[in-house]
């Protein structure tokens, strides 16, 4: 077997299966007549846009370094959302975005003037909050009670800025097009008297199309049903997970096993705090190949990391056999989030590193850039 002959930590993206979920996508933005795009914030390895652009056209982007990502290496301007552009950045995001979506009316306020003059083919567009989502993990909620994200229909003007020509709204996580059909209310609802004033929706990323008890079906025929409704809205989904969906594993080794008051630990060459966080953030539990979870310590092994962190480690697995140093532990599905999580998530800029000097000077050691970023999603 080819995993075999793997020995040092390695996320495998298998081609094939990658090919079978961008197939699948493509069909479903043809049959629903929607735009399906790439959403960096969960898969952003550039040496594979060759083949993303055999099936799809753009690519969205919440920083300027992911729209950097999409305009220099997927080769089409982003669809660009961010909690909050900066002074230092709008400039540049403006100039390589097809699509600019504000998050609060103020922030509107503040760029929409200066984004135009720097690229006049901009459409701009405005996070809106739907005030209803399924997602039960307050930790990925972007509807949850005080969120940071979108403009509730309280607060918009009857009739809006006529730069507005679209709303972006993102309220699901992983989920079944039967949320979406109970979401797809409550947005409708809520923000259907602006539609009239509008050119597009973007209805955001948490579409798992791809797996394998998703109901496609169902979600061609809301599509489909929201086009006769309003014909004349362009419609935008931008999922993440789906395309990366069980498309390879993340490969690491046993370098130990130590023992403690009955707790057998095989520790690893990978960090789950630093190379799976959704495990530890979330908390979620990824599926070992040829092991089982369990609740009891007796009969099998906690996977520990191989960081300083004490909490470094990960529930208790039994093994058909006893685990060797050296054997490959194999951690399905770990091509979306789990690869942007390890590099720059989301794009986003690390801070300066600077050393304040005894005469009061400060001196830049270290600022990170966009080659930071890009060079780590190599």
């Amino acid at each position: 077997m080819i995993y075999e002959q793997i020995n040092r930590p390695t996320y495998v993206l298998e081609e094939q299966k990658l090919r079978n979920n961008l197939s699948l996508i493509k069909s479903v933005a043809k049959e629903a007549d929607v735009e399906i795009i790439l959403a960096f914030k969960a898969y952003a390895l550039w040496r594979t846009f060759p083949i993303f652009r055999e099936y799809i056209g753009a690519t969205t982007a919440s920083s300027l370094h992911e729209a950097r990502l999409a305009y220099e290496e997927f080769g089409t301007p982003a669809h660009t959302y961010s909690p909050a552009y900066t002074d230092y950045e709008i400039d540049d995001i403006a100039r390589i975005s097809s699509h600019l979506t504000f998050n609060s009316l103020s922030q509107y306020e503040r760029y929409h003037e200066r984004a135009t003059r720097q690229n006049p083919k901009l459409q701009l567009g405005l996070r809106v909050n739907p005030q209803y989502s399924e997602v039960e993990t307050l930790l990925y909620n972007p509807c949850a009670p005080g969120t940071r994200f979108g403009v509730r229909s309280t607060a918009l003007p009857t009739q809006l800025p006529p730069d507005i020509t679209g709303f972006h709204c993102h309220c699901h996580c992983e989920s079944g097009s039967d949320v979406f059909q109970r979401s797809l209310q409550h947005i409708e609802e809520r923000f259907s008297p602006w539609f009239p004033q509008l050119k597009w929706i973007n209805f955001g990323g948490g579409h798992l199309m791809t797996r394998a008890d998703y109901d496609i079906p169902l979600l061609i025929s809301l599509l489909r049903d929201f086009h006769s409704r309003y014909p004349w809205l362009h419609v935008i989904l931008e999922p993440g997970s789906a395309f990366g969906w069980q498309t390879g594993p993340l490969v690491a080794q046993v370098v130990d096993i130590v023992e403690d008051e009955g707790i057998r630990t095989a520790i690893l060459n990978v960090s789950f705090t630093c190379h799976m966080p959704d495990c530890l953030e979330m908390p979620y539990m990824p599926t070992v190949r040829g092991a089982k979870e369990t609740s009891s310590p007796q009969s099998s092994y906690r996977l520990g990391g191989c960081s300083c962190l004490s909490g470094d480690y990960l529930g208790y697995w039994q093994f058909d056999h006893d685990l060797q140093i050296g054997e490959n532990i194999i951690f399905e599905d770990m091509n979306h989030y789990t690869t942007v999580k390890t590099t720059m998530f989301n794009g986003v800029s690390h801070p300066d590193i600077a050393l304040l000097h005894t005469d009061g000077t400060l001196e830049t050691l270290r600022h990170y850039s966009y080659e930071d970023y890009r060079d780590r999603m190599d």
